[in-house]
């Protein structure tokens, strides 16, 4: 039989019934300042984003002294990050920038929330990886009503493996809160790369020949929008999707890699059809 999340409760005397289950994932976070990233890299960020709601989610978020807080990982894991009791809830005093994104959520439209961890599954925070189900976008629900089934129980918190050069695809927005030893591996190769729009469909080839690798490369672009590149300047800003197209020898030179470039741009008409201008 599956191990269940409930099972846990039971086992430290917390009756499901008083317990909300919340999934912290938000779409419109700026770069690394996903839930997931505040609570690995900026604790107090993350409490007081948990702490902000909408006053529409009132009785659902109220209605049980005690939320089982989830984060959404880049690995699409459902996270466990801790239980919390509800200690005290007020209007939202005055206007407040959201902490994911500095959208300024307006008072009188807004509670806030006091919180107070709860020790009893303090050990498991980071280490539990439910399957939260086919409903990602109901964030909020009920425990007894919501056995969900877990997944991993972890002896430690860790970040998920390197799937590897050729199998590394995210979007930009995600390459500065990447696992360190992802960076560290990305940061380590050079070679050729693909990055394709996802408004235009468009794609350009590029190549990593610098110091960095992959990694100072895509960060470049993350941090500027083209990265430089002629035909990207002249596009809207947009959340390109990045990934490996060949991966060049440790001995390989600058000529060589280039030559490597060529060659896939040639295959993939990045020039005639995409985004490449030379």
């Amino acid at each position: 039989m599956p191990l269940l999340f409930n099972t846990l409760l039971h086992q430290v005397g917390i009756a499901p019934g008083d317990v909300r289950l919340l999934r912290h994932q938000d779409s419109r976070a700026t770069k690394g300042r996903t839930p997931y990233a505040l609570w690995r890299n900026d604790r107090p960020a993350f409490e007081r984003y948990q702490s902000l709601h909408g006053t529409r989610n009132r009785q659902v978020l109220s209605s049980r002294p005690l939320w089982a807080s989830f984060v959404g990982t880049p690995a699409r894991e459902t996270l466990f990050v801790g239980l919390y009791r509800i200690c005290g809830l007020e209007a939202l005093p005055v206007d407040t920038p959201e902490p994911t994104n500095d959208r300024i959520l307006k008072a009188g439209e807004h509670d806030l929330y006091e919180l107070q961890p709860d020790d009893r599954l303090s050990d498991l925070a980071g280490k539990v990886v439910i399957e939260w189900g086919l409903g990602a976008r109901s964030w909020a629900q009920r425990a007894d009503r919501q056995d969900k089934v877990v997944l991993e129980l972890r002896t430690e918190f860790k970040e998920p493996e390197f799937p590897g050069h050729l199998a590394f695809i995210k979007p930009l927005s995600e390459i500065d809160v990447l696992p360190e030893s992802w960076k560290v591996a990305l940061g380590a190769a050079k070679g050729v790369y693909l990055l394709t729009c996802p408004k235009t469909h468009e794609v350009y080839v590029g190549s990593a020949t610098g110091v960095g690798g992959f990694l100072s490369r895509w960060q470049e672009y993350a941090r500027t929008g083209h990265g430089g590149n002629v035909r990207l300047k002249t596009r809207e800003p947009s959340n390109y999707q990045v990934c490996v197209l060949q991966v060049a020898g440790s001995d390989a030179s600058d000529q060589e890699i280039i030559d490597m470039e060529t060659r896939w741009k040639l295959k993939l008409q990045s020039r005639e059809m995409g985004l490449n201008a030379n």
